[in-house]
């Protein structure tokens, strides 16, 4: 008999207090190893549709909520005693008289009626007034035959339903579907080709790409308590079919995995990163990524992802970028003194005393630096005149370059005489060492966030992945680049033409926060290669409620009012680890902290560690708000000269140089606001950042909230 775990079980044994989970955990132990004892009591459920379903004493009150049949025994659901009645009864387990897939069907019920109000038509000149009919919104399915959209997974006992489905109800639909047919639906009513799920013949319903999405084999007592362990971690355990298509591909050359925020990019790069190194025994891999604080975070994942597999965590080492860097140069040159931001601001500051350079601000002689001069390793006043200055958009002639040039020669030199390299220099030593070896120090590199990985690290995997097939894989989103300006990956030895896939579907944000963040930036998104990520057709799996944009006319009126919202957020049994607060730099931390105690929550401040625990929300500027999650998500501060941040602006020494600042900072504002899965609040004070208003843009019904923070919310 297959012992199985349902996605709607994981999620609903989340939801329990510790100490119902430790008991249901306990029950699902002693029910796998041996489902006959006698203390299993299963009661039929005479109200249930299905007759294989039945109930199972947790204790006095919890219920699990079984489907037994002569080769499966499935866990389906928990909770307490009439709720998990109530689910049950309410759904039945098929398999789909067209696709084949196993698949938790809800019982039809009679959907609530759509209201619209009559039009009132303007009055005609002395002929007095004229109502016009009732605004009934199309029917958008009503043209598809009721075969195509069975082949989509819909139940059959839904087709009526969804034939007579306009946008208001679809919604509702939607998220009573099973998740195959929802998100075809979804993605056909934006105007997208959905790929209908594939009809296989003959085999078990379980074993279909779509069931595996959903149900799960449970082979022992060690997988079962790994998926108990971390119950919110379902990714840990159900994979999408088309991530997993991703995951265990093989590619040619360089492959990337593009998509908005939500879309499930790091968790293909973690279970890649597995897949390889289950695939590859005595292969060596490296997961990566551009900070610290997300290598930390991958870390925590991986170790949900692959606990009790001390062998596979041999051979499957997480690092920040610089941090493995820095490990090889130091294993093959010896430790490396790196040069600090403020020691090479010192060195261009004294090299931009001479006459000629005044005009260029240190902001600028630094970005210069960083992103031209070290970044490209240019060594030569030949090679600084010819480069393609990628991602720096103030012009500048050939004299400009050559009084330039004399400031970064001296900085070159200045740091040769200090026995400083920089964390280029160190690369692109790495990247030659790398050349000349037959066996790298890793067989195979999985990059998260690859959006803000910096010309000499791609140099560096570049040499560390060569040519073979399968040594690089990228995942990262070009709309939450934030960090590195743009430049061409191909002339790094980096192709990924032909290699470039992207995901479509949302799992983390509700369609109503996505539908609003999306607005901060366009529908397609190039890199300087020309490849093309197109944002469109991208759908949630599940439906919220509307995030909230308010502006006030003070910050003691946003403190207290961001409080209580928290407060109302909490009453509705939103845990406080379940919360963030992000704010645009540390300027506004404070700000984010007394709000928290205005709602009476301890709080705690992230740092590059991301160490979060319970009991206690959490605060952070949007730089570590990367590789976030939580339910309830408020970014406040939003104010005038605060993003965009005033001092980037007055630092630009070319208005051709604004565009890059204001990309960026919206960019920033997309990543934090994409943190939410459910609940949405941005706040700023009067006057309130020009983004908001980008934002606020929403039906012709909804407003943006007055300067006192009284109106109707958005």
């Amino acid at each position: 008999m297959n012992f199985r775990i349902a996605d709607t079980f994981t999620a609903s044994l989340a939801k329990l207090t510790g100490n119902e989970q430790k008991a249901v955990k306990t029950t699902a132990f002693d029910l796998q190893l041996n489902p006959a004892h006698p203390g299993m009591r299963f009661h039929k459920l005479n109200a249930a549709r299905d007759p294989n379903f039945c109930s199972l004493r947790v204790n006095r009150d919890i219920r699990l909520i079984v489907h037994r049949s002569a080769d499966n025994l499935l866990l389906c659901y928990v909770d307490h005693h009439d709720k998990a009645y109530r689910w049950a009864e309410r759904r039945k387990l098929e398999t789909h008289p067209k696709t084949g897939a196993a698949q938790l069907v809800e019982i039809r019920e009679k959907l609530r009626e759509v209201v619209v109000p009559a039009r009132i038509l303007p009055k005609e000149k002395k002929e007095g007034t004229q109502k016009g009919p009732a605004l009934h919104k199309a029917a958008l399915f009503e043209n598809i035959s009721a075969d195509e959209l069975l082949s989509f997974g819909v139940p059959a006992e839904w087709l009526e339903d969804v034939k007579q489905a306009d946008e208001d109800a679809l919604l509702e639909i939607a998220g009573r579907l099973p998740g195959e047919a929802a998100e075809a639906l979804l993605e056909l009513a934006s105007g997208g080709r959905p790929q209908r799920p594939a009809a296989i013949d003959a085999v078990d319903p379980f074993e279909h790409p779509d069931a595996q999405r959903r149900f799960r084999v449970v082979a022992d007592a060690q997988a079962l308590a790994l998926a108990l362990e971390y119950p919110w971690e379902q990714w840990a355990v159900f994979l999408h079919p088309a991530q997993r298509a991703i995951v265990e591909k093989n590619f040619s050359g360089p492959a990337r995995v593009c998509g908005a925020a939500g879309t499930g990019k790091t968790v293909v790069a973690l279970h890649r990163a597995v897949y390889l190194a289950r695939a590859y025994p005595q292969a060596r891999v490296l997961l990566t990524t551009f900070s610290d604080a997300l290598a930390n975070a991958l870390r925590a994942k991986l170790r949900c992802l692959i606990a009790k597999q001390p062998r596979l965590a041999q051979r499957l080492e997480v690092h920040a970028i610089d941090a493995i860097g820095e490990r090889l140069y130091e294993a093959h040159s010896g430790p490396a003194t790196i040069a600090t931001r403020e020691q090479l601001r010192a060195l261009l500051a004294e090299a931009a005393a001479q006459p000629g350079i005044e005009r260029f601000s240190p902001r600028f002689l630094l970005g210069e630096w960083q992103d031209v001069v070290d970044a490209w390793q240019l060594h030569t006043w030949e090679d600084y005149r010819d480069v393609r200055r990628l991602g720096r958009k103030t012009r500048l002639s050939e004299r400009q370059r050559r009084a330039l040039w004399t400031v970064f020669e001296h900085v070159r030199q200045g740091l040769a005489e200090q026995g400083r390299v920089t964390r280029a220099q160190l690369f692109s030593q790495l990247a030659q060492q790398l050349q000349a070896r037959r066996q790298p120090p890793f067989d195979f590199a999985v990059v998260d966030e690859a959006q803000d990985i910096g010309v000499a690290a791609l140099r560096f995997l570049a040499a560390l992945g060569g040519a073979r097939p399968d040594a690089l894989f990228f995942a990262g989103d070009l709309g939450q680049r934030i960090f590195q300006t743009p430049f061409s990956w191909k002339s790094l030895g980096v192709d990924i033409r032909g290699r470039a896939q992207t995901l479509r579907i949302n799992y983390r944000t509700s369609h109503q926060i996505r539908m609003r963040t999306e607005r901060l930036l366009g529908a397609q998104v190039c890199d300087v290669d020309g490849h093309v990520q197109d944002r469109r057709g991208t759908v949630s799996v599940f439906n919220g409620v509307h995030p909230e944009i308010r502006e006030f006319t003070a910050s003691e009126q946003e403190i207290e009012a961001v409080g209580a919202w928290i407060a109302e957020r909490i009453a509705e049994d939103v845990a406080a680890h379940e919360i963030g607060i992000f704010v645009r730099s540390g300027e506004q931390l404070a700000r984010a902290q007394r709000a928290a105690r205005h709602a009476g929550s301890p709080c705690k401040v992230l740092d590059e560690r991301v160490e979060t625990g319970a009991d206690r929300l959490f605060i952070s500027t949007m730089h570590i708000a990367k590789g976030l999650e939580f339910r309830a998500v408020v970014v406040m501060g939003c104010d005038d000269e605060v993003i965009p941040r005033q001092q980037r602006i007055e630092s630009v020494a070319d208005d051709a140089d604004l565009q890059e600042v204001y990309d960026t900072e919206r960019h920033l504002l997309y990543v934090a606001c994409t943190r939410a899965r459910d609940y949405l609040l941005v706040t700023g004070v009067a006057p309130a950042s020009e983004f908001l208003d980008d934002l606020a843009l929403s039906d012709p019904c909804a407003g943006r909230r007055e300067p006192d923070g009284r109106g109707p919310a958005v």
